[in-house]
């Protein structure tokens, strides 16, 4: 039985960081997430890199679904570029939305970005690690913004404090371009197999 990508949910900053390729490289990847016919689901938000990764998937006519907690909608969001979006759930808390994203994606992709992507990075890589699901989980390693939270997954491998280690395998792809292609190959994996896959 075959599971495909057609929904894929994208964690990152709200603000633009220091690295000005970060931004470009969201507007690239929600490009290339809208020509593959695969929904961008994501936070909502319409500034920093977050807003980059909606701008790049609606100006090549894709679908994106934003979900965002009300109390965030002024501060991360405008309502001129929320009305865009073809698909908009206001949220009344943070925990709601997390779990609405989970719901609505096949697979999760992390971009640059602060402590709120980090914390939704690794909450997903948890509920892998306790087997509540396969989704592929891809860390988007541009020039290396990751490299010390995998380093610091090793050491605590290294320690014992990491269970069911298969299951915390995040796809590690250090340029933007490749990972659409590995989402569609990891789609194409049967459901029995594991779907967080190694390093390419």
């Amino acid at each position: 039985m075959k599971s495909a990508i057609t929904s894929v949910c994208v964690y990152c900053g709200s603000s633009t960081g220091r690295n000005g390729s970060f931004v470009e490289a969201g507007r690239t990847l929600g490009n290339h997430l809208a020509r593959a016919g695969i929904r961008l689901v994501y936070g909502g938000g319409t500034k920093g890199i977050m807003g980059a990764v909606a701008a790049g998937c609606l100006e090549e006519e894709g679908a994106v679904t934003g979900i965002i907690p009300r109390f965030l909608m002024n501060k991360e969001a405008t309502e001129t570029a929320l009305e865009r979006l073809d698909d908009l759930i206001v949220t009344d808390d943070m925990h709601q939305r997390k779990h609405l994203m989970f719901d609505r994606s096949d697979a999760f992709v992390a971009l640059p970005g602060g402590i709120g992507t980090l914390e939704e990075i690794v909450e997903i890589m948890t509920w892998a690690q306790l087997g509540r699901h396969e989704k592929p989980i891809v860390l988007a390693n541009l020039d290396g913004f990751w490299t010390p939270m995998l380093l610091l997954l090793e050491h605590m491998k290294a320690e014992g404090f990491v269970h069911s280690q298969n299951r915390v395998r995040p796809l590690v792809i250090d340029r933007v371009e490749d990972i659409v292609p590995a989402l569609t190959k990891a789609g194409s994996r049967s459901e029995g197999e594991a779907a967080i896959i190694d390093r390419l």
